[in-house]
């Protein structure tokens, strides 16, 4: 199938972008969960604003606590290390298993974020690291935390004609350690179970999270007690997907002893 017919915008910066966003507008970063929507016709917007083009969106920062990029930086170029990674390698792990290498060089870290699809990568790591997202809207500036970003089943703390500009991740200390495990059926797919985790004894944080569930990630505030099969039976009703997620987050917590 072909899209219904829309009006296109490639504005130049982000005000400009955020002026545009009324009357049943969407925005296209990467496009590789939105073309395919606007082909089967699942999302027919009246107007299409390109914000690919937008260098304040591909910015990248770094402070003493932290990194901040840009919301359109590509998957591929966290892979490849052309940005700064402030996780040790846990960002540069993520990206490399994300879909296919055409899929990473076009897919974006703000735009994977904003379309809040439970089963992708990004909603379960970023809320793991911690730190915000940058947004800009018609009231002008704002922080969200990346553990509160995803509140839903594609669904966002954003506000109409909010756009997510850049993401403030905290740098790891030299003693931290992370876990990432997820389970697809075959390479490429999005996961069924996603388990994360983080000790971070300089900063005093240990964090564990259960993603890819019907809704927005499981954060557990407190990995160093953390039950596997608890924490999944608090989010799972079915017994297979309770299994799932229980042994994902299993994984994710030996990985992250087993690199003590």
């Amino acid at each position: 199938m072909k899209p219904a017919a829309f009006d296109y915008e490639k504005p130049r910066d982000v005000s400009s972008a955020i002026s545009l966003l009324k009357n049943d507008a969407k925005l296209l970063a990467g496009g590789q969960s939105l073309g395919p929507m606007l082909n089967l016709r699942v999302v027919q917007p009246a107007l299409l604003v390109d914000i690919r083009g937008i260098e304040e969106l591909r910015y990248v920062g770094e402070e003493k606590d932290a990194v901040i990029l840009g919301a359109c930086i590509t998957h591929a170029e966290i892979e490849d290390g052309r940005v700064p990674d402030p996780a040790r390698g846990l960002m540069r792990h993520v990206a490399a298993r994300i879909a296919y290498r055409a899929v990473r060089n076009r897919g974006t870290l703000g735009g994977s974020l904003s379309h809040a699809d439970p089963a992708a990568d990004w909603p379960s790591a970023l809320a793991l690291l911690g730190g915000s997202a940058i947004v800009y809207g018609p009231d002008g500036k704002r922080e969200i935390a990346l553990d509160r970003f995803v509140t839903g089943l594609f669904s966002t703390a954003l506000r109409d004609g909010e756009v997510l500009t850049a993401l403030k991740i905290p740098k790891l200390s030299a003693k931290a350690r992370w876990g990432f495990w997820k389970f697809c059926r075959k390479a490429g797919e999005f996961a069924q179970a996603i388990g994360a985790a983080l000790h971070d004894p300089e900063r005093g944080i240990t964090r564990a999270v259960i993603g890819a569930l019907r809704a927005a990630p499981h954060v557990v505030a407190n990995a160093g007690q953390c039950d596997p099969a608890a924490e999944a039976a608090k989010v799972c009703d079915d017994p297979y997907e309770r299994q799932l997620h229980a042994v994902a987050l299993k994984r994710a917590l030996s990985q992250l002893r087993e690199s003590r």
